[in-house]
């Protein structure tokens, strides 16, 4: 049971981590972004990309332990 209160542990860490970087999240290089009139069209390939491989360590590391 000890086991699984480190995980929720990590898992809170986790989300404090994510939430005081996510206004950084969306104004990256790379993160497409058009207005045209009322129309605002936004692509964050970017942030999908770091997200991608954040949540990929992220699993690697709870399989590996």
């Amino acid at each position: 049971m000890t086991g699984f209160g480190k995980i929720f542990i990590v898992i809170g860490i986790v989300f404090i981590v994510i939430g005081l970087l996510w206004s950084i999240f969306g104004k990256l290089p790379g993160d497409l972004s058009f207005k045209k009139g009322n129309v605002t069209f936004y692509f964050p390939i970017m942030t999908s990309i770091i997200a991608s491989i954040v949540l990929s360590l992220i699993f690697f590391l709870f399989r590996k332990f």
